[in-house]
């Protein structure tokens, strides 16, 4: 198991930029595909990014391919979210999610492992 925790939400404006910080620690991380996820307020939760356990490959949702920007350090066990060119409906709460795998997954039931959550927030 991995304790995961997630930072760097917030408030922004439509066109604005964050960038999302996961810690992770409990176990080897490296070896270990993470994701990103996201949940707005009545919708179920969505696949946002992926990145495999090497780093070597990233998988994006069209909703965000090209804003969007995934990536790891694993010397520092920590896992990001680059957001730029952030719109209203990005709006949701954001996830980081740890696979048991090093394969590159996108659907939630491959994740064991879940943070609690960041709130991002877009103004039109």
């Amino acid at each position: 198991q991995v304790q995961l925790v997630e930072s760097g939400g917030g408030l922004v404006q439509a066109g604005g930029s964050l960038r999302l910080s996961c810690a992770a620690s409990g176990r080897t991380f490296s070896s270990y595909a993470m994701g990103w996820f996201r949940q707005a307020p009545g919708k179920e939760r969505e696949f946002v990014a992926a990145i495999s356990g090497s780093g070597g490959h990233t998988y994006y949702a069209d909703s965000v391919k090209g804003r969007f920007t995934i990536s790891r350090d694993d010397a520092k066990n920590a896992v990001y979210l680059q957001m730029n060119s952030l719109k209203p409906e990005d709006t949701a709460v954001y996830y980081c999610a740890a696979s048991s795998t090093s394969v590159l997954r996108t659907h939630p039931v491959n994740f064991g492992s879940w943070g609690q959550g960041t709130q991002v927030t877009v103004s039109s």
